[in-house]
């Protein structure tokens, strides 16, 4: 099952668009494989565009955090909030249909609490100068742990609600 036989590409952007409005975050929505559905982007930092342009920033921050948290979202059949290895808030709430993972919805980018951008780290793995991953992190915003629960949980209604009205539909076609 796709993603998109459960909404419209364009009501999937509506949320992810939704997500940035309420908490300042970038957000995706994710397939099962971990691969973006839309090319909706809003950076809210100018950290992430770097970290995420270089293949290794990609393959080895972003993607990892992505997956690994996602997983446990998929385990946990809830939302996840912690922090990729940056040093930034990484949300992940899973999308169940049936209690079948179909994918999820991803939104990271601000520093959680007092997090700290982790700048040694970026250095040695993207291989910028240790100077620049600072002068890129000065201005990155914060979000309260009390907010990133509350942002998923308006998340997880959301995609709650989503499913269930696929499920009815879906129902009402077997009877039919």
């Amino acid at each position: 099952m796709k993603l998109i036989d459960i909404l419209p590409i364009e009501k999937w952007v509506e949320l992810e668009k939704e997500i940035y409005k309420r908490s300042g975050l970038d957000s995706s929505i994710f397939d099962m494989d971990g691969i973006r559905i839309s090319e909706y982007k809003e950076w809210v930092n100018r950290l992430c565009p770097v970290i995420k342009d270089n293949d290794k920033g990609q393959s080895f921050i972003c993607a990892v955090a992505h997956m690994n948290i996602a997983a446990l979202a998929m385990q946990t059949k809830t939302f996840v909030i912690e922090e990729c290895d940056a040093g930034l808030l990484k949300l992940v709430v899973p999308i169940l249909v049936k209690d079948e993972f179909v994918g999820a919805v991803g939104a990271c980018g601000l520093l959680l609490d007092d997090g700290e951008v982790d700048f040694f780290m970026v250095n040695k793995t993207i291989g910028i100068d240790e100077d620049d991953v600072v002068r890129l992190s000065d201005d990155i915003g914060r979000i309260t742990t009390e907010d990133a629960e509350r942002l998923g949980k308006f998340i997880t209604a959301q995609i709650d609600e989503i499913v269930s009205d696929f499920e009815k539909i879906t129902n009402r076609q077997t009877v039919l």
